[in-house]
């Protein structure tokens, strides 16, 4: 089902309803939650709205998968709460690839003489990183000479940096928030060529500040206002990115709903807060309808913006299956 990554308006509608009647069939976790919910009857759902999305944390404690097979390759959070790691199995990695590598160039543009760096600490410490994994081959894509990542060594990416803006090369900078703030606060540059794209990462590493603090504080140290955000995580195949104002574009076969902080059944207006739902296509293999832990809200132009964590994330829906 690769026509997903060519899918429009038109046909986005269609192409969910026919993903959600094949993993209603064949991933039993997710049927399951579905029953529970009173849905039984996948042919009465002909509508997106009528569509379940099942919460995130289900991820560390079940196996979602609508394939019976061995996986090809799996994915595991980092675990920054004592909640344990989410798991995210893969039957075809290169749906991954394709996925990760169009949402890039559908933002970015080309990877062609681009290169890549990573300053990842936290993600390069553990095995099975999804993010490692998207950078790794972004990295092959590119095939620029001077790609890599960095885990401490500061002085070393600041000369890979200097030497880049020598040269007047175009460069892309991957890192976990808590290592940019860290290389920020070290060098005071005056970057022209490259951009900076923080992916997340604070929690239990540093005081808990703002996204837009965090901007703030990147854009001073590394002198430009070329930062980006990143929005993914292990339960997902597909990115959004935003620029500095924090409003997230999706790739056309993603769509963002916000539900109700107090009713998960509940679709909210543009403009208004709630929990973010992610329909995300390239999950073919797992579960595309994802209620995340994340609020949110939608925009008039059709981006969102991430405005925090919900408390409760992590008891939402564990209770409908247990075992």
């Amino acid at each position: 089902m690769e026509h997903i990554f060519d899918t429009n308006v038109a046909n986005f509608e269609e192409n969910s309803i026919a993903i959600f009647r094949l993993q209603y069939a064949q991933n039993a976790v997710y049927r399951q939650y579905c029953n529970h919910l009173g849905l039984t009857n996948v042919e009465s759902v002909t509508s997106l709205l009528q569509i379940p999305f099942l919460p995130i944390s289900f991820f560390k404690t079940h196996k979602v998968r609508s394939f019976s097979v061995e996986p090809s390759l799996k994915f595991y959070s980092s675990a920054t709460t004592n909640t344990g790691r989410s798991e995210h199995a893969l039957l075809n990695p290169e749906l991954y690839i394709k996925s990760f590598t169009l949402s890039f160039e559908n933002y970015f543009g080309s990877l062609k003489n681009c290169c890549i760096l990573g300053l990842l600490p936290s993600y390069l410490e553990k095995e099975g990183s999804s993010l490692i994994f998207m950078v790794q081959h972004l990295m092959q894509l590119s095939a620029h000479p001077l790609n890599g990542f960095f885990l401490f060594e500061h002085d070393q990416l600041l000369e890979r940096i200097l030497f880049l803006e020598q040269k007047k090369e175009p460069y892309y900078l991957f890192g976990v928030s808590f290592a940019l703030l860290d290389f920020a606060r070290k060098f005071k540059l005056n970057l022209q060529y490259g951009k900076i794209i923080e992916t997340g990462g604070m929690k239990g590493r540093k005081k808990e500040i703002t996204r837009e603090e965090l901007h703030q504080e990147l854009a001073l140290g590394f002198g430009s206002n070329r930062i980006f955000s990143e929005y993914g995580m292990t339960e997902l195949l597909s990115q959004a990115y935003a620029n500095a104002h924090g409003h997230y574009h999706l790739p056309k076969w993603m769509q963002v709903r916000i539900s109700d902080l107090n009713d998960p059944f509940c679709f909210l207006p543009t403009g208004k807060t709630g929990i973010l739902n992610i329909i995300d296509l390239a999950n073919i293999a797992s579960c595309a309808f994802i209620q995340t832990s994340d609020l949110g809200k939608l925009n008039a132009d059709g981006t969102f913006e991430v405005l925090g964590r919900a408390d409760h994330s992590d008891i939402r829906g564990c209770s409908l299956l247990v075992g």
